[in-house]
């Protein structure tokens, strides 16, 4: 029994269109889209519609993140960071893209830059960058989401117990 991937095929789509904001997608830059996408388990149409994706230019367009956590949107939005940042260092085009991306998400500036901060920390321990470790990735963002998740909490319990007093 098949499950439902967490990332549909517009999410990668949306991947490539950061990829081309500069008019060029690297080669391992496209080869890493394509191969979240297999990770992922989508289906075999919805994966070559997304290696078309990667052979030209698209735009970022409409993403369907309704049934996306906070964690899937962050880990979508540091994917993009890499891809742009793969060639060496994001041009404005990129930044754009990347900033279309964020908003399309719904993910606010601050956590964007703590996305970003990840990203290349994760990226500083790449032996080459085209085997990013996305794997590391995702469970750094999920782990320091519920770092902040219980700071807030204690924060609040905190809170709660100085006015009780």
């Amino acid at each position: 029994m098949a499950t439902k991937p967490i990332m549909g095929k517009d999410i990668y789509l949306a991947l490539a269109a950061v990829g081309w904001a500069d008019g060029q997608l690297t080669t391992p830059a496209a080869d890493a889209i394509v191969r979240t996408a297999l990770d992922e388990g989508l289906e075999f149409e919805e994966v070559a519609e997304i290696e078309a994706a990667t052979k030209s230019p698209i735009n970022v367009g409409q993403i369907d993140h309704m049934e996306m956590t906070k964690a899937d949107r962050l880990y979508v939005y540091a994917v993009a960071s890499w891809i742009a940042e793969l060639d060496g260092k994001a041009t404005d085009a990129e930044r754009v893209a990347l900033a279309r991306l964020g908003n399309e998400l719904r993910i606010p500036d601050a956590p964007r830059q703590r996305a970003d901060e990840i990203m290349q920390e994760i990226a500083a321990h790449a032996d080459r960058p085209e085997r990013f470790d996305l794997l590391s990735l995702r469970r750094t963002l999920d782990a320091r989401l519920e770092e902040a998740r219980q700071a807030r909490l204690q924060g609040m319990l905190d809170e709660a117990g100085d006015e009780s007093s």
